[in-house]
Formats: structure tokens, sequence, C-alpha cells
């Protein structure tokens, strides 16, 4: 895929780039009717009717695909029908139709193209799109769509881009180095896909105006410096003042130098290495240019 650049006729043309879409199969081709459904949008609120998320709201009308996320679909091929766009994520998904008639959508890995076959089981052929047990696969191979637990479906690597590193595999435990740099213990038992998920470019675009986020769903940001003291524990004042405290969320939760991830999990034993951040002093700061 690649990037387009718009002639600056507009400042907001001027500062947007687009994807191309080069790897979407028929741009025309409406999304298997079978496989979809509507997703309703409730703008950050919950059950209440409370805003437990800001900035939500608004955005373009959606339908939900359903993806395949555990490929469960054991030793019987399926032929890649089309590569599609889906607005629900930023990577794009393949439609699947298996020998049998039934069809399913998948994450599209990178090379993966309209007439491929791909295939899911025990003892499958280590290729793009095949989705296997880690103790099948040959270390050092690019995984995505990771299982955490036997049979729930792949939850680690699924966006545009990502791609885990299998490390090395065992009996009963297999290692592998997540694309933020995460190095954890996964049972062997669990199945991931081959390949690099698609649509790698997503991370270079800009979106140049405001209304291609509202479009997206995600409404303006105001400073809380900028509230007023009703609204905001770091509001009102004369003129531009900090707010005379530390960054904190309008219930007063502090908002940066803190761990955000619970102590608790049960997989946090799992890790062999931690994540690298800037915050901690991990990773050396960018050099200006």
């Amino acid at each position: 895929m690649g990037v387009i650049t718009y002639k600056p006729t507009s400042p907001g043309r001027r500062a947007s780039t687009v994807n191309d879409f080069a790897e979407i199969t028929d741009k025309r081709k409406r999304p298997e009717k079978s496989l979809c459904e509507r997703l309703k949008k409730h703008g950050g609120r919950n059950h209440h009717g409370i805003i437990t998320c800001r900035r939500r709201g608004g955005g373009a009308r959606r339908l939900y695909r359903r993806i395949d996320f555990k490929r469960n679909k054991d030793n019987v091929e399926g032929t890649v029908v089309a590569i599609e766009y889906d607005p629900n994520r930023t990577c794009h998904i393949a439609l699947i139709q298996y020998e049998d008639g039934e069809k399913r959508y998948i994450l599209a890995p990178v090379g993966l193209t309209a007439g491929d076959k791909v295939e899911s089981g025990d003892r499958v052929e280590p290729k793009v799109g095949n989705t296997m047990p880690l103790k099948n696969i040959p270390p050092g191979l690019d995984v995505h769509n990771i299982e955490m637990n036997v049979g729930q479906g792949g939850k680690l690597v699924r966006s545009a881009g990502g791609s885990a590193r299998l490390m090395s595999r065992g009996e009963n435990w297999s290692i592998v180095v997540l694309p933020s740099g995460e190095m954890r213990e996964i049972r062997s038992e669990c199945r991931a896909t081959i390949g690099q998920v698609g649509n790698a470019e997503h991370q270079n675009l800009r979106w140049g105006k405001a209304g291609r986020m509202r479009h997206r769903g995600r409404r303006p940001r105001v400073r809380g410096n900028a509230q007023n003291p009703v609204a905001h524990p770091m509001g009102g004042g004369e003129g531009h003042r900090a707010g005379g405290r530390h960054p904190c969320s309008p219930k007063g939760i502090l908002a940066k130098g803190g761990r955000t991830r619970s102590p608790n999990k049960t997989s946090n034993r799992r890790i062999l290495r931690r994540r690298k951040s800037r915050r901690y002093g991990q990773l050396p700061k960018p050099k200006r240019t």
C-alpha cells in the first residue's frame, strides 16, 4: 500500500494524507451481509446515561464485520475471495470461503491476496495466513492474532502492521516477543497466525483536520485549565495559569507519572521482560534535528 498526498488546495488538504487502498480487491464491493451486524452507538455513556468515556460521540455510521479470531475450522482449506476495508479496525480483512461453502472474515496479513489458500489446524504448512499452535510453529517466524488462553481466540497483535516474534517453543510454554518489546510466556497449545498484519503504512497517515476525526466519532478535547472551577480541578484563575497542581482528570486522578496496569492481573507472572517505556528512563529521548 501507499500514502496519497493531495495538492494543497486548502489548509485541511495541505496537512492530510490518505490511504491509496492498493491492497483492496474491489473498492465497490459491499461487505458480506451474513457476516455483518448493526453497531449501536453509546456516545461514551454507560447504562445509566452517564458519560464514563469522554470525547466520544457522532461519527459515520458503521456495519460491524464479525471476525473469526478463533480460526477453529480445522483441516478445511479456504480460498481468499477478496481483501476488504474494515472501518472498525486499522488493518484490512480477508473474506474466506471454505470448501463446504461457509464464509468467514479474518485479519489480512501482508502478502495475502485474492485466490490464495489458507488453512488452520495442528499440522498445516507454516505459510502466511495459516493458523496453528505455537508448539508447531518454527522459531523465528513472525506471528499475529495470538491467543492468551487455549480456545479463547486471538487477543494479542491484531492492529495494522503488528507482528510478534516466536523466540522459542517448548512442550508447555513458548516465549514470544511482542511489538512493544515485552517478552512473555504463552501456553504452547495457544494458536497464532503466521505473518505480519497488513496495512502497515497506517501509522504514517496524517488526519489533517478536525472534521476527519469527527467522522471517526472523536469529539473535541478541552484543556482542564481552560474550564471553569466547577467543571475541572485545574480550572479557574486569572489569565493562563497552570492550575497550581499536578495534571489530573476531572475527578482528581493524577494523569502523569503513575502505572496504569493492574498489579493483580493473573498474566503478570508470565511476563519475562517488561515493555520499554520512555517514562521510566528505559528508552533514550529522541534527538531533535
